[in-house]
């Protein structure tokens, strides 16, 4: 990718700081848009003195501002990553309408009104809900998410597409397996880490641990996107991002158990299939469309997942 002038909601989380840094590194220049809810300004602090980088501490639901920072530089790129990533907050609907729908709606909006044309998505594979169909491939339907958050991944796809269609934009859709790695700021890995810090000696597992699903490292998911950005052409390109095999839940706490230097801990199981209400307990994702463009990636899924034991273990220690 030729050098590019980047902007990056939800910059300061865990893909978005991970991305930025990568870009920085590869001589764009980034500017990020991120309210911290989730994210954190250490997560970018090598960047702060950099040349090339802007921060805006600000709410994409603050049409005015962000509106602003989309005139504000003749930007090549958006890449919207902002969301409610915590899947398992499904008690209140209005925050993934607000963080998901409302606020790509804001970004799809500033993007015309600044005369911006391309945008990378960070969209999930929980829109296929309880895929029938596995691997599930990207022209798998009906889709019918189960939780709040895919509902509304899915909505946003859909005012992507009409906003590339009636404005001339250039899209670039990621249905994401499970993303893991450094700057993770939430997820099955980083909970069993917490937990056991607090009780070397028991372990509660959400549901009955054999939720399995592929986990792809982060470095991987940027790979993926950025050559999916180079290579495919169409107006509106979706795939799914994956590695390849799947880990359970089991496995993980095993994994992290191992990680911590802990023996003879007691794994307790909540029950029930589902960790959660809207947890999609069995996903095994086709990536043979991106594959197809030339992308293997470095990462199996059992692999990703002790990486990213070791790297948030030492974030966390």
């Amino acid at each position: 990718m030729s050098m590019s002038k980047i902007l990056v909601t939800g910059g300061a989380g865990f893909i978005g700081s991970n991305f930025t840094g990568q870009l920085l590194t590869a001589g764009h220049q980034v500017a990020v848009i991120d309210n911290l809810s989730l994210g954190k300004k250490e997560y970018l602090a090598e960047w702060f003195d950099h040349d090339k980088f802007k921060f805006y501490q600000e709410d994409l639901l603050d049409f005015n501002k962000v509106k602003e920072i989309f005139k504000s530089e003749p930007y090549d790129l958006v890449i919207h990553l902002a969301a409610n990533s915590d899947i398992a907050s499904f008690k209140n609907a209005e925050i993934d309408l607000k963080l998901g729908t409302l606020a790509t709606h804001n970004v799809l909006e500033a993007m015309k009104e600044a005369g911006l044309k391309k945008i990378l998505f960070s969209s999930s594979s929980v829109i296929y809900g309880e895929a029938k169909e596995k691997p599930t491939s990207e022209d798998y339907g009906p889709l019918l998410p189960i939780s709040f958050y895919g509902a509304n991944k899915l909505a946003a796809e859909g005012l992507i597409s009409a906003y590339a269609h009636i404005h001339q934009f250039q899209a670039w859709i990621f249905r994401f397996a499970n993303i893991i790695g450094p700057h993770g700021t939430h997820g099955v890995i980083l909970d069993f880490i917490n937990k056991l810090k607090q009780n070397g000696r028991e372990l509660e597992i959400l549901g009955d641990g054999e939720q399995c699903k592929p986990y792809m490292y982060v470095a991987d998911c940027l790979r993926g996107m950025l050559l999916a950005f180079e290579r495919a052409k169409d107006q509106v390109n979706f795939f799914n991002l994956t590695s390849e095999g799947r880990t359970t839940v089991r496995e993980i706490a095993m994994l992290v158990i191992a990680g911590l230097g802990l023996k003879e801990v007691k794994l307790r199981f909540s029950g029930g299939v589902r960790g959660w209400p809207g947890d999609v307990t069995q996903v095994d994702l086709s990536g043979k469309k991106l594959a197809a463009l030339g992308f293997k990636p470095e990462y199996s899924s059992s692999a990703a997942v002790k990486q990213a034991i070791n790297n948030l273990i030492l974030e966390n220690h």
